[in-house]
């Protein structure tokens, strides 16, 4: 097996069942790992680069997230390091500029479904750290080919008072047909956040779900956290083309 293409599994397959399971399993690491190039290499993330400016914190979602993604596309496009995949500035720009707007800890709930009720304090914020570095890991590995995308911003849907919404944007390719990028937004006490993102209909975050409880039923939460761990200590996603 390569460090680079996780299975998952915590243990080997003995039978005929546990064989489909692992099957099913790296199918569902390509779909994911090609969800998530999708995602970087249509610059789909970086419009969420500065969404917790507090002196914006009122803005409305689609608002903030137009203004961002303007001003960091031409941030990348200025930088060659970026443009020719420099995976430590990379790296960078997603922990000070992405990272910090999202909710990991309710992306890892979603992730991990009904088992996250029945993991301690402790357990959770493992999983949430291990979950997060896992994600991030992906996203250093896939971020190329963002300069000549362009966005369409459909009409909010919201009304006042509302604390979750959902940013439904479309990413133009040239030669390419268009992709459809919905962001799950909660308001907190710290701004706009978002909690998952779905490509073309279908969610980054439940799409874990399967993989996981299948991980917890054969061993266990602490299961779980040793095969993300095992995961993230393996060679780096590689750089999507």
């Amino acid at each position: 097996m390569r460090d680079g293409e996780a299975r998952w599994a915590v243990v080997k397959p003995k039978n005929r069942h546990a064989f489909s399971l692992s099957m099913r399993s790296q199918a569902m690491n390509t779909l994911r790992t090609t969800m998530l190039r999708t995602l970087l290499s249509t610059l789909i993330l970086l419009p969420l680069a500065l969404a917790a400016q507090p002196v914006l914190a009122q803005e409305a979602p689609d608002a903030l997230v137009k203004r961002v993604a303007e001003d960091v596309l031409a941030t990348i496009r200025s930088d060659k390091d970026l443009q020719a995949g420099n995976q430590a500035k990379v790296k960078q720009m997603i922990e000070t500029k992405l990272a910090p707007n999202f909710d990991f800890a309710r992306m890892t709930a979603l992730a991990v479904g009904r088992n996250w009720r029945t993991a301690s304090p402790e357990q959770q914020k493992q999983l949430t750290d291990e979950f997060r570095t896992l994600l991030v890991r992906t996203y250093s590995g896939a971020l190329t080919g963002y300069r000549d995308n362009t966005m369409d911003y459909k009409p909010l849907r919201m009304n006042a008072g509302d604390s979750e919404v959902i940013v439904r944007t479309e990413v133009r390719r040239s030669g390419q047909a268009p992709v459809q990028i919905d962001y799950n937004m909660a308001k907190s006490a710290d701004g706009w956040k978002a909690y998952d993102v779905a490509v073309a209909g279908v969610s980054l975050v439940t799409n874990y779900r399967d993989e996981f409880s299948d991980i917890v039923k054969n061993a266990g939460i602490d299961g779980l956290i040793k095969a993300l761990d095992t995961k993230n200590k393996g060679s780096a996603p590689p750089p999507a083309k």
